[in-house]
């Protein structure tokens, strides 16, 4: 049987690290034992926040790789807010070190209201003139464009309806409901023209694609004629089968971007007065922070005074990250503190649960993320201001009083490659 071919629009791609990586790479590793050709589209020269080579290392054999230039205005972001020309733009706001208001204001504002709809909008246009002679030369059956950055969909949008091919929009973020869409300081005019775009979207797609169940709802008031909700995952192949040791301390381990809204300050509140309470606790605790972290945490952690109980990393590989998630003792996932709050599923999560250590979730004990980790008996979820229970879970982490044992196997990336599959199937 010949293999059909789908075209899969991403800005994240190896050697890019990161959260935003994952979904697309591991869909592709697998898509070729379903008889679906992967075809990837994405930018020779983008601007991502991390690296990690070894990604390049689940890139099917074989697999095309298209790559185009893009002009992104980052060189005079950086000069108006005193950043060096080498210095990573980070997502979510996160900066790393105290910056100027105004000038951080400024920034945002024009990000915001000048380009509509992220800062890859001048891709668009070459990208499809690009698209527009492959597919002329080539058979494609589906397209599909993950988003953020929603330019993708963009150009995914012209060349279904040009070429009348089914098309797959992959919201693995909101658009306008992101949480930091009202951060953004839009003008009247700009939130009209985000909202229109975003509205042309998810009524031209034939499948809207997104990552939990919440999302899918807001995806369908805002007009998606259909909605998939394919989740993330973890693979399988990435955790390691050696048998690893736990951390001598007694490790809470936070991976990923720890973004001003994580911070959430009962958690520090607790652990401070953990330390003061419980002399054992005290003696054996210790903070894992890997990946960026906001300046704010660190003004935080200041405050609590507990500076000496941390061990900053700033930046692992993703083989690496996997192998301190399993050293730890208990995994530490902050939900932001936004109004979108209960939709937010992040990717990061079912890593944590393959890992096989227990996830403590600070965020709505409803929302989609605490719902999934409790089905699958791998964690306990404690409300942003409920200082006495996040004490409590901790305790009896701290003592052994409470065990978790995760049953994730509809998570594992080959399961959910098979739900893409079967919408793929549908679809021609």
């Amino acid at each position: 049987m010949n293999k059909k071919t789908v075209l899969i629009l991403t800005y994240y791609w190896p050697p890019s690290g990161g959260a935003g990586v994952q979904r697309w790479l591991k869909f592709v590793k697998y898509l070729p034992k379903h008889n679906w050709n992967p075809v990837i589209f994405t930018v020779k020269n983008g601007e991502y926040p991390v690296l990690d080579e070894g990604l390049h290392n689940d890139v099917p054999k074989g697999i095309e790789v298209i790559k185009s230039p893009i002009w992104e205005p980052y060189g005079f972001y950086k000069k108006l807010t005193g950043r060096k020309k080498n210095d990573k733009i980070n997502s979510g706001f996160l900066s790393e070190k105290k910056k100027s208001v105004f000038f951080e204001k400024l920034s945002v504002w024009i990000r915001g209201n000048f380009f509509i709809p992220d800062a890859r909008k001048y891709w668009i246009k070459p990208s499809i003139k690009l698209l527009k002679t492959y597919i002329q030369e080539n058979n494609v059956d589906v397209i599909i464009s993950s988003g953020p950055p929603h330019s993708t969909h963009l150009i995914a949008k012209d060349l279904a309806s040009t070429y009348k091919i089914p098309w797959i929009a992959d919201f693995r973020d909101p658009w306008t409901n992101i949480d930091f869409y009202n951060d953004l300081l839009l003008t009247k005019w700009a939130d009209s023209k985000h909202k229109k775009l975003e509205k042309s979207v998810l009524e031209n797609a034939n499948v809207t694609l997104t990552i939990g169940e919440t999302l899918a709802s807001e995806l369908r008031e805002l007009g998606a004629k259909k909605v998939e909700v394919v989740e993330n995952g973890y693979d399988l192949n990435d955790i390691k089968q050696d048998t690893i040791s736990l951390d001598d301390k007694f490790t809470i381990a936070h991976i990923g971007s720890f973004t001003p809204s994580r911070n959430i300050d009962s958690f520090w509140m607790a652990i401070s007065e953990l330390i003061k309470e419980d002399e054992s606790f005290s003696n054996s605790f210790e903070l894992k922070l890997i990946g960026k972290v906001d300046f704010s945490v660190f003004e935080s952690l200041e405050k609590y005074e507990l500076n000496s109980y941390v061990n900053h990393i700033p930046y692992l590989a993703h083989d690496l990250v996997i192998k301190e998630q399993m050293k730890s003792h208990v995994l530490l996932l902050m939900i932001n503190q936004t109004p979108n709050a209960k939709g937010i599923v992040t990717g990061k999560v079912f890593e944590y649960m393959a890992s096989g250590r227990p996830t403590l979730i600070i965020g709505p004990t409803d929302g989609d993320v605490s719902k999934i980790v409790i089905k699958c008996n791998a964690g306990i979820t404690c409300a942003y201001d409920d200082v006495v229970n996040i004490k409590q879970e901790i305790l009896q982490l701290f003592y052994k009083k409470k065990e978790y044992k995760a049953s994730i196997n509809s998570y594992s990336r080959e399961s959910l490659t098979e739900k893409l599959v079967d919408i793929l199937n549908s679809l021609v």
